[in-house]
C-alpha cells in the first residue's frame, strides 16, 4: 500500500482572516470588571478585555511559513485584510482580545503587579494537530498593564524576538513561537542605551503563538493580593487544560519544576543566556518565553550577561541560570502555598528538580562529547578542566563542541579547532587546551564508537543566531532589504546540517561586533 498521500488528502492551509476563534481563557477566569484601557490597579481579575491600537500602515514584513503550516494558515500578502489582523487594526468576529494580569519578582525584588503591558491575546485556533494554540499580538498598544509605557514595540527587538522564537524551536528547545512580523508605519520613541537620548525608531507588532502565555507570576499576584478564589480557579484552569492527567495541586508543581530542569538543561547545552530571567518571564508549561536581552555565548564565559541592565549585579548570567531557575520556582511555589494543607511536597518538588537538572546536564555534555557517559572515574575531572581551558583560551561555544567531532582521536591536535579561537592568544595557553584533547582522545577511544562524529554533530548545531546576525538583519530590513532575515530563517530551520553554502553564518563572532550596539550587550529597551 503506498503511503504517498494524495494532495487533496493534505492539511489545507486557510486564509488567516477566515479562522474561528476560542477564548477558552476569557470564558474560565474571572474578568476586570472595569472596562477602562487606562494603566491602573487591577483586582480579582485574571485579565482584562481590551482591543489592540491601530496602527498607520500594516505591512507584513516576515512569516514563519512552518509555523504558518502547523497552525493550518496560508501565508497572506505584504498587505491586506491579514495584515491588518496582524497589526491589530482589524478584529474578527470570534475574537476576544485581552491582557492578562500578573505580577514578578524582577531582578529579585517584588515588583507588584505587572501584566500584559504591550501584548493582546487575541484568542485561541485548532492547529493540524488538533491542540489549541494562543495567537498574541506584541507591540499592540497600551493596556491597563502599561504603567508609563506606550503599549509599542521597535523593530530591533521584535525581529530578534520573531527569528530567535523559530530559531530554538527548530534546535528542539521548548518555547513560545512567532507567526510574523508587521511594520506599522509610526515611529517608536525608546532610549536604546539609557543615556538620556531617546530617539525615534521604526516600530513592529508580534503574533506570537503558544498554548499558554501563563507565567508564575500570573499566580503569583493572585497570591500576593489574598485573592485565594482567583488563584484556585487558575490552577483549576491550567490543571484541567495542561496537566489533566495529574491528581493535586502538588503533582502539578512538581511537573513545572520537571519541565524547568529540563529546559534550563536545553539552554545550557547549546550557550543560550535568556538575560532576564524574572519570575513573570517564567512560563508554566516549561517554555521559553519573552525573547529580550537574549545571547548566545560566543566565547566561553559563565559570567557573561547579554543584558545591559544586569551589568552590575550579573545575577542572569549564564552560569547563574539553574540556580535562578530554581529560586524562581521556590517564589512559584510559595504562591501555591494557599492550596496546600503541607509545604513539604513543594520543597521536595525544589529538591528533584536540582537532581534532574544536574542529571540531564550531565547527560548533555555527555552527548555534546560524543561520549555514551560521565561516570568513569576521573571524567568530572575531565569536564571541569575543559571550561577552565575554553575560558582562559577565549573559545566560541558553539564552535568548539562542532569542530571537536573533526578532531582525530588517534592524532589528536588543535587545527580542527582554529576556527573556534579569538584572536592571538599565548602558547602556554595553547598547550592547556592541547593537553586536554589528547586526555579526551584517550578517553573517547576507549568507547570505540564508529558513529561518534554523527552524534556529535546531532547535538551540536553548526548554526545558531548569534547576537551579531541579528543585528545584520535587523540593519538590513531598517533599509527594506528583507533578503538578510529570509536567509537567515532558512539556514536556522536545519541548524545541525552543514549547509555548505553558508558557511560565513556559522562563523564566530567579528572583531567589529565585540562592542557594537546589539552585537553582544543589550538594554531591556524595545
Amino acid at each position: 500500500m503506498s503511503t504517498v498521500l494524495a494532495r487533496d488528502a493534505l492539511p489545507r492551509l486557510r486564509p488567516l482572516e477566515g479562522l474561528d476563534f476560542r477564548n477558552t481563557f476569557v470564558d474560565a477566569l474571572p474578568a476586570d470588571a472595569l472596562l477602562v484601557n487606562r494603566p491602573r490597579l487591577v483586582a480579582n481579575a485574571a485579565y482584562t478585555r481590551v482591543e489592540p491600537t491601530p496602527v498607520a500602515s500594516a505591512r507584513l514584513l516576515a512569516w514563519s511559513d512552518r509555523l504558518g503550516e502547523f497552525l493550518g494558515i496560508d501565508r497572506p500578502p505584504a498587505s491586506g485584510p491579514a495584515a491588518e489582523v496582524l497589526a491589530g487594526n482589524r478584529l474578527l468576529p470570534s475574537m476576544k482580545p485581552y491582557a492578562a494580569r500578573y505580577g514578578g519578582h524582577q531582578f529579585g525584588v517584588w515588583a507588584g503587579q505587572l501584566g500584559d503591558g504591550r501584548a493582546i491575546t487575541l484568542g485561541e485556533i485548532v492547529a493540524t494537530d488538533g491542540s489549541r494554540q494562543e495567537l498574541q499580538l506584541k507591540g499592540a498598544g497600551k493596556t491597563p498593564y502599561s504603567r508609563t509605557a506606550d503599549g509599542r514595540a521597535v523593530l530591533r527587538s521584535s525581529l530578534r524576538e520573531f527569528a530567535c522564537s523559530e530559531a530554538m524551536f527548530h534546535l528542539g528547545v521548548p518555547t513560545t513561537r512567532a507567526l510574523s512580523l508587521v511594520a506599522t508605519g509610526e515611529p517608536v520613541i525608546r532610549d536604546m542605551f539609557y543615556d538620556g537620548n531617546p530617539a525615534p525608531e521604526p516600530g513592529a507588532v508580534v503574533c506570537r503563538v503558544a498554548p499558554s502565555f501563563l507565567r508564575f507570576g500570573n499566580f503569583q499576584i493572585f497570591a500576593a493580593q489574598r485573592e485565594t478564589e482567583g488563584l484556585k480557579r487558575l490552577v483549576e484552569y491550567v490543571m484541567r487544560e495542561f496537566y489533566l492527567a495529574l491528581p493535586s495541586v502538588e503533582a502539578f508543581f512538581e511537573e513545572v519544576c520537571r519541565r524547568t530542569a529540563l529546559l534550563l538543561v536545553d539552554w545550557m547545552r547549546f550557550g543560550f543566556v535568556h538575560g532576564v530571567m524574572n519570575t513573570d518571564n517564567m512560563s508554566v508549561l516549561g517554555q521559553t518565553i519573552d525573547y529580550g536581552p537574549y545571547g548566545w555565548l560566543e566565547g566561553y564565559d559563565p559570567g557573561w550577561t547579554p543584558n545591559t541592565t544586569d551589568a552590575q549585579s550579573l545575577r542572569y548570567t549564564y552560569g547563574n541560570q539553574p540556580g535562578i531557575a530554581q529560586w524562581n520556582l521556590a517564589r512559584f511555589g510559595e504562591a501555591l502555598l494557599p492550596l496546600v494543607p503541607d509545604p513539604a511536597p513543594l520543597e521536595a518538588s525544589l529538591k528533584l528538580y536540582a537532581e534532574l537538572f544536574n542529571e540531564g546536564w550531565q547527560k548533555a555534555l555527555a552527548a555534546k562529547l560524543g561520549l555514551r557517559s560521565l561516570d568513569e572515574p576521573g571524567d568530572e575531572e575531565l569536564m571541569n578542566d575543559l571550561f577552565v581551558a575554553l575560558q582562559q583560551e577565549e573559545t566560541d561555544f558553539t564552535l568548539f563542541f562542532r569542530k571537536l567531532a573533526d578532531v582525530s582521536l588517534e592524532r589528536p591536535d588543535l587545527k580542527p579547532l582554529e576556527a573556534a579561537f579569538y584572536g592571538e592568544q599565548e602558547p602556554s595557553r595553547r598547550e592547556v587546551l592541547l593537553a586536554w584533547i589528547r586526555r579526551y582522545a584517550e578517553r573517547a577511544k576507549r568507547e570505540n564508537d564508529p558513529l561518534r562524529r554523527e552524534r556529535m554533530n546531532a547535538a551540536n548545531p553548526k548554526y545558531v543566531f548569534r547576537n551579531y546576525l541579528a543585528q545584520t538583519a535587523i540593519d538590513a530590513l531598517a533599509q527594506d532589504d528583507a533578503s538578510v532575515l529570509e536567509r537567515l530563517m532558512r539556514v536556522l530551520e536545519r541548524p545541525f546540517d552543514e549547509q555548505p553554502e553558508h558557511e560565513d553564518l556559522a562563523a564566530r563572532r567579528p572583531e567589529w561586533a565585540r562592542h557594537k550596539a546589539g552585537c553582544s550587550a543589550l538594554s531591556c529597551s524595545s
